[in-house]
């Protein structure tokens, strides 16, 4: 099982994970900042200027330096198998003062007593061999230490920055695990840098004279950027850049050294800030010219040839929906009466694999990004716009290479034969969203009649899928109305009717489907290898946590029962109340996370013992690699290389997981922006989460987030009460909780690190 991190109010992965949300934030408790100071701290590479290189007091733990015992053991660490004399050690550290060899002979006894080190000779240091080293992902919990992730390991090793070694967020790192006390959590230091997940990173430069620092927007990292003249490269004070990091310090207190790549123009501007969140998170800004290049040379003709390997629908009625704005269509239905009187339901898919073929730029270009990227105003697409709005979109009055999931259903979803292949289709109307919708309220429109057959098998479907254990959760996706130059005008929930949810029916189907067709088609350890989407069921610690938890708003979750059910209830039972968004989001979190893997585990969520995708290939690689060997088993291929397709399973998973986060930035800035104006203004909000920073409050009207920090509480001095999810007051024994109902003041919005600060007013209801 993973470590067993501190739990506060579903947030993060430890207490501190959400360190005020500001950087630079003070330890104490009360969660008061540190102020707005000048200057940097440059201990273990944090925040200093040039010429201002302050020694670090280190962190203390039983009364020692954690700081100059790690550097200490860092000089054994980095010399396994050197013996040093105790005047080497002094000229390897630079100690050249009594009070300096003083305390590096107290160091020397405490490594001792760990077992650490080892005395040869009576005056003879050397490394203890006999220590744990492992190799991990460094996970930053906050600016003051991170997480090592490791399969070498039961629980994650927890590293303080002043013996991470410079590394970031991300990085493939080896570790040595100090000894602990029984019971207590195991914490190590970095020895070595194995791989860097990056070298480049986004922030604010803060010009001097002649030199700059560059000041990361990821709030986690705790050094800035040292950048010398000749590496500004045109950039002002103030200007969002990407920095690119050529020197990294042979010693702790040292800043890094870079130079500007790339000048996105001044901090807060709306084209400055999307980029920097493309450019935070690796986001592609341009397809390379030779990639280009090889899109616009596909042939648009589609030949005779061509259409006599296919199944043809073209005079079969045919129809896309999709939102207003979309510009690829890369689904679209189809449907046509049998004379038995079942109805013969198409779902066709842009036939991407036929355009971008394997071992060409465009195949290795669309593996590399993974999935396209939605942020507020833009989409960063993971194929060229000759294929993703041209070639592979389904537009209308056009005819269009497809690969198809063909049924036969009856009025009451049932299902008779199931039929896959590449297909040829005509689309005859597209249809967005809001005009679906009328014809399903209204019965009146062109294809009304189709629309609401469809609709009707459709809830069918649903309602069997529910039936049968899937989970019935929706989140909340917000929106926003933004003017001609990026300004968010409001924001809004999106709400999906009956016009989406037929359509995600027909492609949940699809996608089932074809994952159970390629499992049937062996047995055993003989199955032919397929890309599935899997999600695991509830962690029962999580559970049983969530369910005492729940207990407290009034609802019961038996974590012993049927859990399907059990989640579902609860969903039904709060939909419409204020709790709602925070307690679905907190019983998802009990949930491992959906991914890619050639492992047939299931779909827990879905309720599937199978499932794949299959329906987006224009925006998903992992519905390219599904077509593709769909495709192969199609023509009687032999199973595939595995382990080929494990590996591409992980890159896209961790892909989506990248464009997630950037579009989860993207949102979180707009959100900050629109609240800026709203500075003054009084908001019903519910306690999203709780950390020893403070608490976290949703605003009801507009599902902005922002923090009401503890120490603007000056009724009592708060403390976290990280097991209940709540603060209580040391003297009034006022709690605040989870989940209660609020009313609170805007106070301030910080767009350079996307936060927003609130004022608690009063509490409206509490549980």
């Amino acid at each position: 099982m993973r470590s067993k991190r501190d739990n506060t109010g579903g947030r993060g992965k430890g207490r501190n994970d959400k360190s005020g949300s500001r950087r630079g934030e003070s330890s104490r408790k009360d969660g008061a900042p540190r102020g707005d100071s000048p200057k940097r701290e440059t201990s273990g590479g944090g925040r200093g200027r040039s010429g201002d290189r302050r020694e670090s007091s280190g962190r203390k733990a039983g009364g020692r330096d954690r700081s100059a015992k790690g550097i200490v053991l860092e000089l054994f660490s980095k010399n396994p198998d050197t013996e040093f004399t105790l005047r080497q050690i002094h000229r390897r550290l630079g100690v050249v003062d009594k009070k300096g060899r003083e305390q590096v002979s107290d160091m020397l006894r405490a490594l001792l007593s760990d077992g650490r080190i080892l005395v040869i000779d009576e005056d003879k240091y050397t490394l203890n061999l006999k220590v744990e080293i492992i190799i991990g992902r460094v996970d930053m919990a906050n600016n003051k230490y991170a997480y090592i992730v490791s399969e070498q390991t039961e629980d994650d090793v927890r590293v303080f920055r002043e013996h991470l070694n410079y590394a970031m967020d991300g990085d493939t790192v080896k570790v040595e695990v100090l000894p602990t006390y029984e019971g207590g959590r195991a914490e190590g230091i970095v020895v070595e840098i194995i791989e860097r997940r990056r070298e480049e990173l986004v922030g604010i430069i803060q010009l001097s004279k002649n030199f700059g620092f560059v000041v990361p927007d990821f709030k986690k990292l705790y050094f800035d950027i040292f950048v010398g003249e000749r590496g500004l490269n045109g950039a002002n004070n103030g200007d969002k850049v990407l920095v690119k990091i050529t020197e990294w310090p042979d010693k702790p207190g040292k800043n890094p050294t870079g130079e500007v790549t790339r000048v996105f123009g001044p901090a807060g501007e709306h084209e400055a800030e999307i980029h920097s969140i493309m450019a935070e998170f690796g986001l592609p800004f341009e397809f390379p010219e030779t990639v280009e290049e090889e899109a616009e040379s596909i042939s648009d003709k589609i030949t005779a040839e061509e259409i006599s390997k296919r199944r043809d629908f073209r005079d079969v009625t045919t129809f896309t929906i999709d939102p207003a704005d979309a510009k690829d269509f890369d689904d679209a239905l189809s449907i046509q009466k049998l004379e038995n009187g079942n109805w013969e339901i198409g779902v066709h898919i842009a036939d991407v694999t036929h355009y971008v073929q394997p071992k060409t730029i465009l195949e290795k270009e669309a593996f590399h990004r993974a999935t396209s990227v939605y942020l507020v105003d833009r989409t960063v697409p993971m194929l060229p716009e000759r294929l993703s709005n041209g070639l592979c979109s389904l537009r209308p009055n056009e005819e269009k290479l497809t690969f198809s999931a063909v049924f036969e259903l009856d009025d009451n979803g049932k299902l008779y034969s199931e039929w896959f292949g590449r297909t040829v289709i005509y689309s005859d109307r597209r249809f967005a969203y809001e005009e679906a919708q009328e014809r399903i309220e209204t019965g009146e429109g062109d294809f009304a009649e189709e629309i609401n057959i469809l609709n009707g098998i459709a809830k069918k479907l649903k309602d069997k899928r529910f039936k049968n254990g899937a989970i019935s959760f929706e989140t909340t996706e917000v929106k926003f109305k933004l003017d001609d130059n990026g300004k968010p005008l409001y924001i809004y929930v999106k709400e999906r009717k009956d016009a989406h949810k037929l359509i995600e029916e027909f492609m949940l189907l699809a996608n089932k489907k074809v994952a159970e067709f390629v499992y049937n088609m062996g047995s055993g350890k003989k199955r032919p290898t397929m890309v599935y989407r899997t999600h695991g069921a509830p962690d029962p610690d999580k559970l049983s946590t969530f369910s005492i938890f729940a207990r407290k708003f009034g609802y019961k979750v038996d974590p012993d029962g049927n859990i399907s059910a059990e989640l579902n209830n609860l969903a039904e039972e709060t939909e419409g109340k204020p709790e709602q968004n925070v307690l679905q989001n907190l019983a998802i979190r009990t949930m491992a996370k959906a991914k890619y893997s050639t492992e047939p585990e299931g779909h827990f969520g879905l309720a599937f013992a199978h499932y794949s995708h299959f329906t987006s290939p224009i925006r998903r690689y992992p519905d390219m690699m599904a077509h593709r060997l769909l495709q192969h088993y199609l023509d009687g291929g032999p199973s595939t290389e595995k382990d080929e397709y494990e590996a591409k399973c992980q890159h896209s998973s961790e892909m989506e997981k990248r464009a997630a986060d950037a579009e989860r930035a993207s949102i979180k800035y707009k959100q900050v922006e629109f609240m800026k104006d709203t500075i003054g203004n009084q908001y019903k909000g519910i306690v999203s989460g709780v950390t020893e920073w403070g608490i976290f409050v949703e605003i009801e009207e507009n599902k902005c987030e922002g923090m009401v920090r503890l120490s603007s509480l000056d009724d009592d001095y708060y403390e976290l009460d990280a097991n209940n999810y709540r603060i209580i007051g040391r003297q009034s024994k006022r709690i605040i909780s989870f989940g209660d109902e609020v009313l609170v003041e805007v106070v301030s919005a910080n767009l350079n690190d996307r936060t927003i600060d609130l004022e608690l007013i009063e509490t409206l209801k509490t549980h």
